[in-house]
């Protein structure tokens, strides 16, 4: 009686265990009647910026910290005032940061030896600014530099609504995802594909640019910078490259 229960248990087992190990040539079956594939696509569309930013900066020398900060205090309100006058609006400009340091002077004496003498004071201020006319570009670094800037850095160039651009980039995406994705199918012998999921990345980046001119310049361009183009003043804005990265996923199907 004991050996018959022992064998009906093992029947009933290997019944359960079977269409586990079943399973997983079902899936494959289901997988090779109906196979997936992924597909990247990067587009991106490339178009001239309308806006442009840039971070002025004065600097001022005087015996005391206080004497070099009232200074500069007059010297960075005179370069305000340009500014406004050309046509930057108080929402359009940033302090960046006030500095003060000591300014030495390194004198030799018999010996060889350098002494460090304090001689007063430096301070600067650093405002970013931003335009909207790209076009007179030029004309507003003239003005600033006229107005006491001692340094300029820039310009960086942006896009103020790169939406519209990126939505046609999905969009010319989404049809090359899709054409390359039925290219598979049919190589395969299926004809037609369904989309699955979307994972999109974003890309942005704007062209090398270089402002010349006795005392503006790129912080980041090597000098000597290129010829300035006479049409552009010294000023290029080039393009800005924005757009998307898709990852699609397909299931073919006949």
């Amino acid at each position: 009686m004991l050996r018959l229960s022992l064998l009906a248990a093992a029947s009933a087992m290997s019944l359960l265990a079977a269409p586990t190990s079943a399973q997983p040539f079902s899936d494959l079956e289901q997988m090779a009647r109906t196979p997936v594939v992924t597909v990247r696509i990067a587009e991106n569309l490339k178009t001239p910026p309308d806006e442009a930013t840039l971070t002025v900066t004065t600097q001022s020398r005087g015996p005391t910290a206080s004497a070099a900060l009232e200074m500069n205090k007059e010297k960075t309100d005179k370069m305000l005032a340009a500014i406004r006058a050309a046509g930057i609006a108080g929402k359009d400009m940033q302090t960046q940061g006030v500095n003060l340091h000591p300014d030495y002077r390194y004198d030799s004496e018999p010996g060889g030896r350098g002494v460090q003498r304090l001689i007063g004071y430096v301070a600067s201020n650093s405002i970013q600014i931003k335009t909207r006319q790209v076009d007179r570009l030029s004309t507003l670094l003239d003005q600033i530099t006229a107005a006491g800037a001692d340094q300029i850095y820039g310009p960086n160039f942006g896009i103020s609504d790169p939406l519209p651009l990126r939505k046609e980039a999905r969009r010319r995406a989404m049809a090359r995802g899709e054409a390359e994705a039925m290219e598979y199918a049919a190589n395969a012998g299926f004809t037609r594909v369904r989309l699955l999921s979307v994972e999109e990345g974003v890309s942005y980046r704007s062209a090398d640019i270089v402002v010349t001119g006795a005392r503006v310049g790129n912080a980041s361009a090597p000098p000597p910078p290129p010829p300035p183009a006479p049409e552009r003043g010294g000023v290029e804005p080039g393009q800005i490259e924005t757009g998307v990265q898709l990852t699609l996923l397909y299931r073919m199907e006949r």
